[in-house]
């Protein structure tokens, strides 16, 4: 059984038959599943916020690890750094027999100061030098062992405020939006109303969309389902997410759970009635954490290889990774033989003419010297026979009377 399927795009008719038996390509995803689990994943995600946000708390629920110590209270000194920093810890994790390398990049120092017009320069930079670092491998000799240290996600965190975006939170997301995948979350969510919760995001959604500010969008691929459409649907929807985070346990209705106590009752973490925690997890590395690698990969990471590139002068060849038609292909290779045929025939025939013109003027050259000498050996000739005719006069006109001539009169001679 066979259908024709006629590429609009391509002009390609790509035909798709029904295999009679088991061949066994089927297995292809198993393969490419083992040989992940055994070589491991890598994921590098950076938090920026103000200090006191609960960042480190976050990333440790996340994580379900003490991948941050617990924090002791330091005092201004002289001695604090009055710039952004940026620092990262690397942990390797496991969870049923998968690897994980997690990096997690900090931003400490972000929006605590009084001027915080370029907190977000040394965050940028610091993304794009791991762009310029991983760029600087792909020109290598020898590109068998990649490090692949690029951001590929940024949570950031916005203050709980119930009112909108501060300009600080615009800036940063303006300046970033194009070279990270950015996650808003609104952080310490529990100090807020539900109402109040629904309202803030709603403002947090007109200013980004004001901004034409560019935040991280679950694909859509033609084969989901409809489950998985509706669960990234109702994920999407949680944008930007109201979490809470805690690595505390307490004991609820006789169960044990995550979360942070309060005199009117316990906010649980993991409760999806209580705050969007589930959500952001479940997005962050149960369902998309292959998806924003390959975006950074695909699209962020090319567009500023593109731009760093056609900076330096290096250009683009439009026939490299050109489809091809391969009728057309012969075609054009065949006309380009003729020419150069052609043109080889040409150069022949000019060549043949230049020797044969050359030929000619030898010849017409000998000919007239060839008459010069005639004409003079003539002349010659012709002067030596005035000579020898004038020669000849003149020994006639000398010549003595022959006897009959000079026989005088009056004499005879007898018999």
């Amino acid at each position: 059984m066979t259908d024709q399927n006629n590429g609009a795009s391509s002009g390609i008719t790509v035909v798709r038959k029904k295999l009679l038996g088991y061949v066994g390509f089927a297995n292809l995803p198993n393969q490419v599943h083992r040989k992940s689990v055994k070589k491991g994943f890598e994921f590098t995600a950076m938090v920026v916020g103000e200090s006191g946000l609960g960042k480190s708390t976050l990333v440790n629920t996340l994580f379900n690890t003490q991948l941050y110590p617990p924090k002791e209270n330091v005092e201004l000194t002289h001695e604090t750094p009055q710039t952004v920093e940026v620092q990262s810890i690397t942990s390797d994790i496991e969870e049923n027999g998968v690897k994980l390398r997690l990096t997690v990049v900090d931003t400490p120092g972000f929006g605590d100061f009084v001027n915080n017009e370029e907190s977000w320069k040394p965050i940028l930079d610091s993304i794009e030098s791991r762009f310029d670092a991983y760029l600087e491998q792909e020109n290598r000799v020898n590109r068998r062992k990649l490090v692949d240290n690029r951001i590929h996600a940024c949570i950031y965190f916005i203050t709980p405020t119930g009112h909108a975006l501060k300009p600080l939170d615009i800036e940063f997301m303006r300046r970033l939006h194009t070279r990270v995948n950015l996650i808003p979350v609104i952080a310490k969510a529990d100090t807020l109303t539900e109402e109040e919760v629904a309202a803030f995001k709603e403002r947090i959604l007109a200013d980004i969309n004001y901004h034409n500010i560019q935040i991280y969008q679950a694909p859509a691929y033609e084969y989901d389902d409809e489950e998985t459409i509706a669960e990234n649907r109702e994920i999407m929807s949680k944008i930007p997410f109201a979490v809470v985070g805690s690595d505390k346990e307490f004991e609820v209705e006789g169960r044990r759970v995550r979360g942070r106590s309060y005199p009117w009752g316990v906010i649980e973490v993991d409760n999806e009635d209580h705050c969007d925690f589930v959500k952001l997890r479940q997005m962050l590395i149960r369902t998309h954490m292959e998806e924003l690698k390959e975006y950074t990969n695909d699209v962020l990471y090319e567009n500023y290889r593109t731009e760093k590139l056609s900076a330096m002068g290096i250009q683009q060849d439009p026939t490299v990774f050109k489809e091809v038609n391969p009728v057309q292909k012969m075609e054009e290779e065949r006309m380009a033989h003729e020419q150069k045929l052609s043109k080889m025939e040409a150069e022949m025939k000019a060549v043949f003419q230049a020797k044969v013109q050359e030929k000619e003027a030898k010849l017409k050259s000998s000919e007239e010297e060839l008459y010069a000498r005639h004409k003079e050996m003539k002349e010659a000739l012709d002067k030596q026979r005035l000579d020898l005719e004038e020669k000849k006069r003149r020994m006639e006109s000398g010549r003595p009377m022959t006897p009959e001539k000079t026989k005088k009169k009056g004499f005879s001679f007898n018999k």
